[in-house]
């Protein structure tokens, strides 16, 4: 059966661009067998440079089983080959997959919580170690994903290859001038429908995703200062993570802290990651949705997080190439759209309804 040129295509952008593979190196693909000729063509890409692919490849079904029977000395036993792998590669190519998107409904979220804080020393070491490894989570068409997005699987990969196949080098010009606004700015001011939010982020590196630490990138990003968050948000998305759908989520927050947290589904789940750990009822990072091929709500994180006309607050962990400040075995990134709202940066309007006043 033929390859798709564009996955061809994609894989080249991940292999070249975004990661910069060299030859010599150990670079890590993670990925399911949902995308399995996506595996190939970067196996073959990373081969043709000259570098070493690793292979790591999950299988569908195999988690829900592992949180249904799992033990606590399993739960709680580090990997330490994994780990080993990890601190021996230069590149990690996350691939962005699912063969279904609740295969994990059902887990025991207090078990998810103690795996997260367990394995959460090697994903902060990916994320935030850049200085010894570079990384870059990809997304990848699957039929499980198109029908979240409602679309079908002809029309998704439409949208997965548009909005990764662009030109990044001017789209990247267009985020710098963003970045360098808000990377000279102190106080934001979120205000319209549904919230009413303040936070300081001066001091704070902002940096603009131009499709190297995600692909699809199109997103501005910063930690704000942990105790400055005052005021409160809620969400028009609904945010998923390990197959449950917490919708209509409302935080109040206080000197930082989430004081108040309701959901009208899937709020004991909320109130359990909220519970993971003393700083991940505290946000790290503050994003900002900048993509124009991404124009459509799709209930995956990847690509919802860099629509145009959105915001996004992460509850947990702060990246360190933002600063950091919150350290925490979770980042659960919770998107807004803002058509009806302004992003106030110290006193002056530099988007209103989505649209760029800058």
């Amino acid at each position: 059966m033929p390859v798709d040129l564009r996955t061809q295509r994609l894989a080249k952008l991940v292999v070249n661009y975004s990661v910069m593979v060299k030859k010599g190196e150990n670079v890590i693909i993670s990925g399911s067998t949902e995308a399995k000729e996506f595996v190939e063509a970067l196996y073959k890409e990373i081969i043709l440079k000259g570098a070493h692919p690793i292979l790591r490849v999950s299988i569908p079904g195999l988690a829900p089983f592992y949180y249904k029977y799992a033990q606590e000395h399993q739960l709680k036993k580090f990997p330490e080959t994994f780990d080993f792998t990890v601190k021996k590669a230069q590149k990690y190519i996350g691939i962005d997959t699912e063969s279904n998107t609740r295969e994990l409904s059902s887990a025991n979220p207090k078990k998810i919580a103690i795996r997260q804080k367990v394995t959460q020393p090697i994903s902060d070491y990916v994320v935030n170690e850049k200085d010894k490894i570079l990384r870059c989570t990809v997304g990848f068409p699957c039929i499980a994903l198109a029908q979240e997005a409602e679309m079908s699987l002809l029309e998704y990969e439409h949208f997965v290859y548009s909005s990764c196949l662009q030109d990044w080098k001017k789209l990247g010009k267009q985020l710098d001038k963003i970045k360098n606004k808000f990377e000279k700015g102190k106080q934001v001011h979120l205000i319209g429908e549904n919230v009413d939010l303040k936070f300081s982020i001066k001091g704070k590196n902002a940096v603009a995703d131009k499709g190297e630490e995600n692909m699809p990138g199109g997103e501005v990003f910063m930690a704000p200062i942990r105790t400055s968050l005052n005021g409160w948000i809620k969400f028009d998305y609904p945010a998923i993570k390990a197959g449950k759908e917490v919708t209509d989520i409302e935080l109040k927050f206080k000197d930082g802290k989430v004081i108040e947290a309701k959901s009208t589904k899937n709020e004991d789940f909320l109130h359990e990651m909220l519970k993971t750990d003393k700083n991940s009822s505290y946000v790290g990072e503050f994003g900002i949705g900048c993509n124009p091929k991404v124009n459509k709500f799709t209930k995956n994180l990847l690509f919802d997080e860099k629509i145009g006309g959105t915001i996004h607050l992460a509850l947990g962990m702060a990246y360190k190439e933002n600063g950091g400040g919150n350290d925490s075995a979770i980042h659960w990134d919770i998107v807004k759209d803002m058509k009806k709202a302004k992003i106030v940066l110290d006193r002056k309007v530099v988007q209103d309804k989505g649209a760029w006043k800058i």
